[in-house]
């Protein structure tokens, strides 16, 4: 394919088409388990005294929002300062948390990078179709598949300009990429990772592309697709525009920016032919962890700057969090479990909403809720309608966040290769891979270590025969040899 040289690898830009026409449980609950078991963290986040149990600033009206959905990759539900982390900072997330609301029960659609996404992009349970049946997808058999409607192809029938910028993992070419399933744009990588300078991916192929081309950049990749969405956001816009800006930070390889002898050791192992140059596995460290996280933050707050300078911070409905639960080097406490896991570790999320025109600040919410519910939600307050052909899994919390109303009662539901798992109010269902039913009271319980199974023998009857009716309408996991 033909390449679009921008960079000489040292960081000075050479030649580059520009991308814009312009450039530039409740908080309580959770302060309670920190302080049981981190005396580092015994004390709230400094904002949580402050923030006052969500209510719906009912009354107000305004036009339909701009979308700024960002997701981190792999960050952890306490990985934030505003979720309790004793080390990392993150100023500029925790004020994008206190201008808004953070959520504290706040899931991802699955377990890992590619099902989540799947959730988020059609509204549906990953197992839904054959792409989402992957865990991650790894290699270039499936894929979102173009027909399929999506968050980016109805709100573009509804008027929205779409872009998104960052990390796909939803399909390669040549059968699958944004630019055919609705977005308008893109500019970022088609696999689940890559190596922060040299772009190489998991097969060790170069993986940059604006559209379905190539793209040549060899700064570090945190730095350029800041520098994008900024670009993005300020360009003057004649309608509505959704953005979805992933991030790769702070999936391993654990490279933070300016860390090019790891870099280059890094790409030879990968060209050496294998995985485990990639993987990382003999790299990283909770230092170097924090300081993805940090820069992260940095970033975020960069393309905040510029969405304040073009003049639409009012009307831009901007929502934060990650794809999945935290890796190696995660903070998640009181949480059990990580990624690839539906103990809540790997599922529950850091997740923030700010939409000045139309929500207050310093709020939080212990609704729980998941991906596909923010698909429902936006596709609501665009003014698209979603295909009666494919009907969502998730709700729209539309009338929940600007009108007070209380959503309706379900179930929320997970399944992953060997786990199940179940939501129901505080209630959870739970069978990991030993393949005992469990039984967890989140309230009380969010380590999920006292297993109520035995003393509420029919609620967990109740809640198995609810997951597995669910699991019939899905698509079977394929047999592997």
């Amino acid at each position: 394919m033909p390449s679009r040289d921008s960079n000489n690898g040292s960081g000075t830009p050479l030649t580059r088409r520009a991308f814009g026409t312009a450039v530039g449980a409740t908080a309580a609950t959770a302060a309670a388990g920190l302080a049981a078991a981190a005396p580092a963290a015994a004390a709230p986040p400094a904002d949580s005294a402050r923030e006052q149990p969500f209510r719906a600033a009912r009354g107000r009206h305004s036009r339909r929002p701009n979308i700024l959905f960002i997701l981190g990759d792999d960050l952890g539900w306490a990985d934030l300062s505003s979720y309790g982390s004793p080390d990392i900072r993150t100023p500029n997330l925790d004020r994008l948390g206190r201008q808004g609301v953070r959520f504290t029960d706040a899931y991802a659609g699955s377990a890992t990078c590619s099902p989540t996404r799947f959730s988020l992009y059609t509204g549906r349970y990953p197992g839904r179709t054959k792409g989402g049946l992957a865990e991650p997808i790894a290699d270039r058999t499936v894929g979102l598949e173009p027909t399929h409607p999506t968050l980016a192809s109805l709100l573009r029938g509804a008027g929205y300009a779409t872009a998104l910028i960052g990390k796909w993992h939803c399909g390669y070419l040549p059968d699958y990429s944004p630019t055919k399933s609705g977005w308008d744009e893109f500019f970022g990588n088609f696999g689940g990772a890559l190596e922060y300078y040299s772009k190489l991916g998991l097969g060790g192929e170069y993986d940059l592309y604006e559209g379905d081309a190539e793209y040549k950049d060899l700064r570090y990749y945190t730095r350029i697709l800041t520098e994008r969405a900024s670009e993005y956001v300020q360009r003057d816009h004649d309608k509505p525009w959704l953005l979805n800006l992933n991030f790769t930070t702070p999936h391993w390889p654990w490279i933070a920016e300016g860390d090019t002898a790891e870099s280059a050791e890094i790409v030879r192992k990968i060209k050496e032919g294998g995985l485990g140059g990639l993987f990382h596995a003999d790299g990283g460290s909770v230092a170097k962890y924090k300081q993805m996280v940090e820069d992260l933050d940095r970033s975020v707050g960069e393309v905040l700057k510029a969405l304040k300078r073009s003049g639409q911070e009012e009307d831009t409905l901007v929502f934060f969090a990650s794809d999945n639960g935290g890796e190696r080097f995660s903070y998640q406490w009181p949480l059990s479990g990580n990624k690839s896991s539906l103990q809540e570790g790997g599922i529950r999320v850091p997740a923030v909403l700010r939409w000045p025109a139309r929500i207050d600040q310093h709020q939080v919410s212990g609704l729980p809720l998941f991906s596909p519910d923010w698909t429902a939600t936006l596709l609501e307050l665009g003014g698209a309608r979603p295909d009666p052909a494919y009907p969502l899994d998730g709700i729209s919390l539309a009338g929940y966040l600007l009108r007070g109303e209380e959503p309706k009662e379900r179930d929320l539901f997970w399944r992953v290769r060997g786990e199940r798992a179940l939501r129901r109010g505080d209630w959870k269902y739970y069978r990991g891979k030993g393949g005992a039913d469990q039984l967890f009271q989140l309230a009380h319980d969010q380590r999920e270590q006292a297993d109520r199974a035995a003393a509420e023998p029919e609620l967990l009857a109740e809640l198995r025969t609810s997951w597995e009716r669910t699991n019939a309408g899905l698509l079977k996991y394929p047999t592997t040899p």
